[in-house]
């Protein structure tokens, strides 16, 4: 198969190189996270669902998840919920076969609640939660799409990757993994909701760091700052690991001891005060928001994972794009991938990829080109791998 697959040299200064860079994650408890969870989660359960059902996915998107807040009254060594947060599943699905309904709300509620309990840990998921599932049956012709022998893309849209993360990058997504990981397991005052802002300034980075403390653990303010304080100095050492740049480390910057003002919350979430979330607002498909890089818009999670480009292509672009470094073996210092659908075309055959490439200097360029559209061709001709690595959750998409 000839596939349009564009390869340049890219003319730009590597970010490394550049002077100034800013990288966001926000962690699983935060509640755009929460809302991509949750609709990656039923997706997941629905594509079991099918899969027992009939041996293949039917067609489903649960990309439109929202959050809103609730509202609760911390205090420390105790608190109280007021009024349990709202969640609302939408999307659409298959609903029936051959006039036989099939129970698609219930399998996206268990999958909901079961996601939460995982989690978030000091919510009560059975009364502090009301989630309400209002997912639809699909497009007709969208499901016709779906259904053809040929999988054929079922959105035009695009998927976007790079590679390789820089410092900085890896950093911020390291740390907030180590947060809700390993730092948890020590310091369980610590909530899920978590958001690490990298800022780095020539050969220093700021770690910018939100942590939901959980009240009942905290008895009182002391307390609450030799948390901080050790949050502070762990978070520290573990980022050090990664780079030889100065870094320096800011825990809830927001707190005002004097005024008596606390990130404190009974949950470890700010979505049980007022902070709303929703699918797509948070990190992209390689889990981290970078905007001195390319990035896609879309929303990968809670779309099918067979034919749906939106999510196919995201994850495919950096897959791309980290094979390509990989090959270059520091003759290419960066690689920017895009790759574009047409609705109602074979996912395996897009309308265009291309890969905008940095190279090391004094490099025969020509030599690679080969090399970077034979990674494109394999791994456009093994999309539909892609499948099974998502539902099994061995790639995350956000």
């Amino acid at each position: 198969m000839e596939r349009n697959i564009f390869i340049e040299e890219l003319t730009h200064v590597p970010i490394e190189k550049q002077e100034v860079e800013f990288v966001e994650r926000k962690g699983i408890g935060h509640p755009d996270s929460i809302a991509d969870g949750l609709a990656e989660s039923v997706s997941r359960a629905l594509c079991k669902m099918y899969k027992d059902r009939y041996g293949r996915i039917l067609h489903h998107n649960t990309d439109e998840v929202e959050v809103v807040g609730g509202q609760s009254a911390p205090v420390f060594g105790g608190g109280s919920m007021l009024e349990p947060i709202y969640i609302l599943l939408v999307g659409r699905a298959t609903t029936e076969v051959n006039g036989l309904r099939l129970p698609y709300r219930t399998t996206a509620l268990k999958a909901a609640y079961s996601y939460l309990e995982k989690n978030c840990k000091n919510l009560d998921v059975e009364w502090d939660v009301t989630l309400d599932c209002r997912i639809g049956q699909g497009s007709v012709d969208l499901r016709g799409l779906y259904e053809t022998q040929n999988l054929l893309a079922n959105d035009t849209s695009f998927g976007v990757g790079f590679a390789p993360l820089s410092e900085t990058e890896r950093i911020t997504l390291e740390t907030e993994k180590f947060i809700n990981g390993k730092l948890w397991k020590t310091l369980p005052e610590i909530g899920e909701d978590v958001k690490v802002m990298a800022c780095r300034m020539e050969d220093e980075i700021d770690l910018t760091v939100a942590a939901a403390m959980v009240s009942s653990k905290i008895p009182d303010k002391e307390h609450y700052k030799s948390v901080i304080e050790e949050t502070t100095e762990k978070i520290s050492d573990f980022a050090q690991k990664f780079t030889k740049r100065k870094i320096k480390v800011f825990v809830n910057t927001a707190d005002d001891y004097k005024k008596g003002i606390f990130y404190l919350t009974v949950s470890g979430l700010s979505m049980e005060n007022g902070d709303d979330g929703s699918v797509g607002r948070g990190n992209r498909a390689n889990g981290l928001i970078t905007p001195m890089r390319p990035m896609s818009m879309e929303a990968s999670a809670g779309k099918n994972p067979v034919t749906h480009v939106g999510k196919l292509y995201n994850v495919l672009a950096n897959q791309v794009a980290d094979e390509i470094v990989k090959m270059g073996k520091g003759d290419i210092v960066e690689v920017h991938t895009r790759i574009l659908s047409q609705i109602g075309h074979a996912i395996d055959n897009p309308q265009a990829a291309s890969a905008n490439v940095i190279y090391a200097d004094n490099v025969n360029q020509s030599k690679y080109e080969r090399e970077i559209r034979s990674i494109y061709d394999e791994k456009l001709a093994k999309i539909t791998d892609l499948t099974e690595q998502i539902v099994s959750g061995k790639v995350t998409v956000f």
